[in-house]
């Protein structure tokens, strides 16, 4: 993975796959800032919010660099390719894609409680400027127990095994690929100040060693753990991370 600036966004970006980019990072001069919705709304109307919320502060559309999204349940492999191609087409639409590549993190989930009726919006990121010198600030995309770059059921780590031991090695594998991520948007742990884990199974024999083992100076944070289910079916943990300096909640 190499390192990419949006030539319209005042971010660098990890290129990925069709659907979403590894990660994003701000550019010298602007930081990223995470936007949480109190209540998930239609993912198409989730977009126009997104659209008058950054003519509102002053930003292009094209300053939109992150999506979070909720699902009412994982996705087939067909399935999350057939909505791809309609989510992939509204961010076309507003001209983000950079030389034909997507350069959006994402974060796609469906959760076990109260699932939406249909794909819904529940973050998002965009770039602004600082008026100071200021560490630059991240968001690491979603993702869980595939290899990079691989959308395929028999690559899948430990596939079907939901054992303590099975959930271990998904997990792990999850905490490489996070701090891969990191590394490629030139972060580190330290910088982590969020820590999001989707999975429906019990964190608690993963938490000490796995995963807060793992995060060293970011653990003082702790970890978010969120009652959901990855995207597509039988992935059964998946992470995702950001470093920011503010947060706010529509």
């Amino acid at each position: 993975m190499s390192l990419t600036v949006h030539p319209a966004g005042d971010y660098y970006y990890l290129p990925g796959i069709a659907p979403y980019s590894c990660g994003v990072v701000s550019c010298p001069g602007f930081e990223i800032v995470h936007v949480t919705l109190q209540r998930p709304i239609p993912w198409r109307t989730g977009f126009e919010l997104v659209s008058h919320f950054l003519a509102d502060a002053g930003r292009a559309r094209t300053a939109l660099c992150s999506i979070s999204l909720r699902s009412p349940r994982p996705f087939s492999f067909a399935g999350f390719a057939e909505f791809n191609g309609q989510y992939t087409a509204v961010l076309k639409d507003w001209g983000i894609f950079a030389d034909g590549v997507n350069p959006i993190a994402r974060t796609n989930i469906a959760p076990v409680q109260d699932p939406p009726a249909e794909p819904s919006l529940y973050g998002f990121a965009f770039t602004r400027p600082v008026k100071s010198a200021q560490p630059p600030t991240f968001v690491v995309a979603g993702a869980g127990e595939l290899p990079e770059g691989i959308l395929q059921r028999d690559a899948i780590v430990s596939l079907g095994d939901t054992s303590p031991a099975g959930l271990v090695s998904k997990a792990a594998y999850v905490m490489d690929l996070m701090a891969n991520r990191l590394k490629g948007l030139g972060a580190d742990w330290a910088d982590v100040t969020t820590a999001n884990i989707y999975t429906p199974h019990s964190v608690s024999p993963l938490l000490p060693e796995v995963i807060l083992g793992r995060l060293s100076a970011a653990r003082m944070h702790g970890a978010v753990w969120h009652y959901s289910r990855p995207p597509i079916d039988e992935i059964e943990f998946e992470m995702d991370m950001r470093g920011t300096r503010n947060e706010m909640r529509l």
